[in-house]
C-alpha cells in the first residue's frame, strides 16, 4: 500500500471467483458485497434476513444468491454450509453483534456475542473448508475490531461466568476473531495448504452495530438516536469496508489491516496493531481447542 491511498476502486478483477459474505445486508458487509460484485465476483449473501438479502441481490451486478445464516444457532450454521455446494474462493466472516447491555444466551447455551462473533464463524469456516479447498488460492478474511485490545485471557470461558461487562465481552469476542484468523494461517502453513487467512478492522464507522436490537439498540432511545448521530460524526461504512476488501483480496497471509489515522479509528488503511494477547500463539491454540469442543467442528483437512 505504498503511494496513493488504496480504495475499493483498486480491487483486482474478480471475474470467475465466488465469495461468501456473512452479515451482508447492512454496514460493512453490504459495502463489501457491493464492491466484490462490482469487480466481477459471484457473491453469496449469508444473512439472517433473507428478504433483505434478496433485495440486495437485485442490486448487485452479475450473479448472486442468498443463503440463510443465523450465527447464533449452530444448526443454522450447519444448514447454511450444507446448502453451499459450489467451490468458494473467498469467505468474509463479517457479521457481528456489539455490547448487548445484559448477558444473553443463545439456544446453544453460549453468550450471544461470543457465539455470533466467534463460535459461529469458527464453525462456518470449518464446515466450508472443503468448498474453499476446491479452489486454487482460497482466502478467509475475519473482521475484528480495535476493541480486541480490551479482551482478556479469560475469553476461553466464552463470557459465561462472572460479572457481565458488555464491553469486555465484546472485546473478548473480537480478540477471539483475531486469534482464530492468525491460528488458521498457522495451521494452513503447517498443513502445506494454499489457503490464506487474514484479518481486518474498520476503525470506527457509521454502521448498524450500535443500533442493532441485538446490541445497544435494545435500549429504545439509544437505538433511535444512534443512526443519525453515527452518520453525522463517523466515517461511512464504505470507507470502513476498505480494510476488509484489501484483506480479502490482496493482503499477505496472516496480516491484519485497518485504518492508520487517529489511533486506528479512521484514515488510509495499512497494517493494524495487534495486542500482546492477539500475538499469543498458546492462547490461540487453547481457544481453537475450546472452539472445536463447543461447536463439534474440526478442521480435518488442515490436521
Amino acid at each position: 500500500m505504498q503511494g496513493n491511498r488504496w480504495t475499493a476502486g483498486d480491487l483486482p478483477d474478480l471475474t470467475g471467483r465466488t465469495a461468501v459474505v456473512t452479515g451482508a445486508t447492512s454496514g460493512i458487509g453490504r459495502e463489501t458485497a457491493l464492491a466484490l460484485a462490482g469487480h466481477g465476483a459471484r457473491v453469496l449473501l449469508a444473512v439472517r434476513n433473507t428478504q433483505a438479502g434478496a433485495e440486495l441481490a437485485r442490486e448487485l451486478p452479475g450473479s448472486s444468491d442468498v443463503v440463510r445464516l443465523d450465527l447464533a444457532s449452530l444448526d443454522s450454521v450447519r444448514d447454511c454450509a450444507q446448502s453451499i455446494t459450489e467451490p468458494i474462493d473467498l469467505l468474509v466472516n463479517n457479521a457481528g453483534v456489539m455490547t448487548p447491555p445484559r448477558r444473553r444466551l443463545t439456544d446453544d447455551g453460549f453468550e450471544l456475542q461470543f457465539q455470533t462473533n466467534h463460535l459461529g464463524h469458527f464453525a462456518l469456516t470449518g464446515l466450508l473448508l472443503p468448498r474453499l479447498l476446491e479452489t486454487p488460492a482460497p482466502r478467509v478474511t475475519t473482521v475484528s475490531s480495535i476493541a480486541h485490545r480490551g479482551g482478556t485471557r479469560e475469553l476461553v470461558d466464552g463470557n459465561l461466568t462472572g460479572a457481565y461487562n458488555p464491553q469486555t465481552a465484546y472485546g473478548n469476542s473480537k480478540l477471539a476473531n483475531l486469534l482464530f484468523a492468525l491460528e488458521l494461517q498457522r495451521r494452513a502453513v503447517a498443513a502445506g495448504s494454499t489457503l490464506t487467512s487474514t484479518a481486518a478492522h474498520p476503525g470506527v464507522t457509521a454502521t448498524n452495530l450500535v443500533a442493532s436490537p441485538d446490541g445497544l439498540g435494545s435500549i429504545p432511545l439509544l437505538g433511535v438516536l444512534s443512526r443519525p448521530l453515527t452518520r453525522l460524526f463517523l466515517p461511512s461504512a464504505a470507507h470502513g469496508a476498505e480494510s476488509t476488501l484489501y484483506a480479502a483480496t490482496v493482503a499477505g497471509p496472516g496480516s491484519y489491516t485497518g485504518p492508520t489515522g487517529m489511533r486506528e479509528t479512521r484514515g488510509p488503511i495499512g497494517p493494524a496493531a495487534l495486542s500482546p494477547l492477539a500475538r499469543d500463539a498458546d492462547l490461540a491454540a487453547d481457544l481453537w481447542r475450546v472452539s472445536e469442543e463447543r461447536t463439534g467442528v474440526r478442521y480435518e483437512q488442515l490436521a
